[in-house]
C-alpha cells in the first residue's frame, strides 16, 4: 500500500487566498514489484521534502505509489495549484523513454519485453502530461525535477529488451517551465559512487538539494552547479553523468532570496486563516514563511506589448544579422542600440505587401561582430500611420551565438561526420569544429552505438566563431575494418543530442 504524507496549509482569508503561493509534489518509488527495486528514491523524496519546506513550499509527499495511487496523488496536486503559484514537482524512481516520450513508472508497472511497449504506456504516467496539467492550472512558474534516469529496468537475461533506454529523452518544455534531469538525455544516473558509499541519497539528489537551499541562486545557477558537481563525482568512478536542464522561464527565479531583514518581504498566512487538510495517514507539516520569488528587472514595454516584435540573431563572418518579426503589417521599421541615439530606418525591399499595397519594409539589421551585450529598441509604423514602440529586445552575443549554432547543428545532423580514404580510413568532424561554440563535448563510438571516445574541439572564438584554427585536428584515423561510427553531442546547456550513427 502506498504511504502518503501530506501537509497543506490553506489560507481562507480573502487577501491570502489571492496571493500566489508555493506548492510542491515530491514522489519517491523504491518498492517495484515486477522490475528491479531501488534503494534511495524514497530517501531522496524525504530529503527534497525537508529542503522545499524550508524554502516555504507547502509539500505533498508520496512514497511507493502504484498506478492508481499515483493518479490520485496527481489529482490532489492539481487541486493545490492556483493561478500564479510557483509549482515544484520532484520524482525519484524508475523512468523510461519510448519513442522520444518519457514515462514515470509506478511500483506496479508490468514487466515487458520487445513489442510490449503499450503495456508501459498504459501502466505509467507520461512526464509531458504532468507538465501540461500543471500549466493548465495556471502556475506562474513550474519546476520539474526527474531523478529517474536509472538503468533500463526491463532488461532480462535470455529475452530481447524492450526498445528504449535507461535514460530519458531530451525535452522541449513550454514557456514558464524549468526541467532538470539527474543525468543527460539517454544517460543513466548513479544511486551511489561505490559499495562503500553510505550517503542515503543518490549522487544527484545529495548535491541538488544542498545547492537548491543556497541563498541568492537562480534556477540556472542551481542547475549548473549541480551539473558540475555531479559530473565530477561521476567521472571519479569512470561514469558519464552530466545532469541536463531545460529552461523556458522568462526572467530569473530565486527560491532562497538573499535579502536583508529590512528589505525582505515575507508573505505569512494569518494564523486564524489557516487550516489543515489531510488524507489518510497524513502528517501535518509546518509551513515556513514564504521568501519572495525574485525575477530579473524587466524593461517597461508599451501598453500594446501583445504585438511586440521578436528577433532572431545569426552570426556570419562580417558580424550579426538581426531579423525582426512583427505580427502586424507595417509601413516602416526603425531601431537603435542602447538607451540613447537616433533610430535607424531599415529601408525597404523591392516587393509589395499585398496587405498594405506598399513596399515591404526590410525586416533585418546588421550589427558589428564585436557588438557587446545591449538592448535593441525597435519601433514600427502600423497601417494607420501610428508609430508603435519602442520595444526592447535583449541582445546577448554569447547566448545568441550558441542558440544560432545549436539550431544549425540540429538542422544539419547528417553532416556531422564524413568518411575519407587517405593513407588509411579517416572520419572527419570538420562540421562540428565549425559550430563548436554550441558544443560542450563531442563523443564518438567506433563500431558501437555507445560513444565512448571524446574528440577534442578547439575553444570557441567569439571574434571568428566559424573559423577553423590552423592547428585544430579535424579527423580521427580508424581501423581499416571499421563499418560505422556513432556520435553524440553534449550541448552548452547540458542537453544531449540524438545519437547519430554514420555507416561507411
Amino acid at each position: 500500500m502506498a504511504a502518503v504524507t501530506i501537509g497543506l496549509a490553506v489560507a481562507l482569508a480573502c487577501d491570502a487566498a489571492q496571493a500566489a503561493k508555493r506548492v510542491a509534489l515530491v514522489i519517491g518509488n523504491d518498492q517495484y514489484t515486477n522490475i528491479p527495486q531501488l534503494k534511495k528514491a524514497v530517501n531522496d523524496a524525504r530529503t527534497m521534502n525537508e529542503t522545499l519546506k524550508k524554502l516555504g513550499f507547502t509539500v505533498l509527499v508520496a512514497e511507493n505509489q502504484n498506478r492508481k495511487g499515483l493518479s490520485e496523488t496527481l489529482l490532489a496536486f492539481d487541486r493545490m495549484i492556483e493561478k500564479g503559484d510557483t509549482a515544484f514537482f520532484f520524482f525519484a524512481g524508475h523512468g523510461f523513454e519510448i519513442g522520444g516520450e518519457n514515462y514515470l513508472l509506478p511500483i506496479d508497472v508490468p514487466a515487458a519485453s520487445a513489442g510490449q511497449e503499450e503495456l508501459i504506456r498504459d501502466g505509467a504516467i507520461a512526464a509531458e502530461r504532468i507538465i501540461s496539467r500543471v500549466q493548465n492550472r495556471g502556475a506562474g512558474a513550474a519546476i520539474f525535477v526527474f531523478d529517474a534516469c536509472r538503468n533500463n529496468p526491463f532488461e532480462r537475461t535470455g529475452t530481447r529488451a524492450l526498445a528504449g533506454s535507461g535514460g530519458l529523452a531530451a525535452m522541449t518544455p513550454p514557456e514558464g517551465v524549468f526541467v532538470v534531469y539527474s543525468a543527460g538525455a539517454k544517460q543513466t544516473a548513479l544511486d551511489r559512487l561505490s559499495n562503500d558509499d553510505t550517503n542515503p541519497n543518490s549522487v544527484f539528489t545529495r548535491n541538488f538539494a544542498r545547492t537548491l537551499a543556497e541563498p541568492g541562486l537562480n534556477l540556472v545557477q542551481i542547475a549548473k552547479r549541480t551539473q558540475s558537481e555531479v559530473r565530477d563525482l561521476a567521472q571519479g568512478v569512470r561514469h558519464l553523468q552530466t545532469p541536463a536542464y531545460y529552461d523556458q522561464i522568462v526572467g530569473d527565479v530565486v527560491l532562497n532570496a538573499a535579502l536583508s531583514d529590512a528589505n525582505r518581504k515575507i508573505d505569512v498566512v494569518p494564523a486564524q486563516a489557516q487550516s489543515s487538510v489531510q488524507l489518510p495517514q497524513a502528517q501535518a507539516q509546518q509551513v515556513a514563511a514564504l521568501p519572495p520569488v525574485m525575477t530579473a528587472p524587466k524593461l517597461v514595454e508599451p501598453a500594446d506589448s501583445d504585438n511586440a516584435p521578436i528577433a532572431s540573431f545569426s552570426r556570419h563572418n562580417g558580424g550579426w544579422t538581426v531579423v525582426f518579426s512583427i505580427a502586424d503589417p507595417t509601413l516602416g521599421i526603425s531601431w537603435r542600440l542602447g538607451e540613447n541615439g537616433d533610430f535607424k530606418e531599415t529601408g525597404f525591399m523591392d516587393a509589395l505587401d499585398p496587405r498594405t499595397r506598399k513596399r515591404i519594409p526590410n525586416s533585418s539589421a546588421q550589427l558589428d561582430a564585436d557588438t557587446p551585450a545591449t538592448t535593441i529598441y525597435v519601433r514600427y509604423v502600423d497601417t494607420n500611420g501610428d508609430l508603435k514602440g519602442p520595444y526592447p529586445i535583449r541582445f546577448d552575443p554569447e547566448a545568441a551565438l550558441i542558440r544560432d549554432q545549436r539550431k544549425i547543428l540540429d538542422m544539419t545532423a547528417s553532416s556531422w561526420l564524413s568518411f575519407r580514404e587517405f593513407n588509411g580510413l579517416l572520419v572527419y568532424y570538420t562540421h562540428l569544429v565549425s559550430y563548436r561554440c554550441a558544443i560542450r563535448q563531442a563523443r564518438i563510438g567506433i563500431d558501437t552505438t555507445v560513444p565512448d571516445k571524446v574528440i577534442q574541439l578547439p575553444p570557441c572564438d567569439m571574434r571568428e566563431p566559424h573559423a577553423i584554427p590552423s592547428n585544430a585536428s579535424t579527423y580521427v584515423k580508424l581501423p581499416a575494418g571499421t563499418k560505422s561510427v556513432s556520435v553524440e553531442l553534449t550541448f552548452k546547456d547540458g542537453s544531449l543530442s540524438e545519437l547519430r550513427n554514420f555507416r561507411r
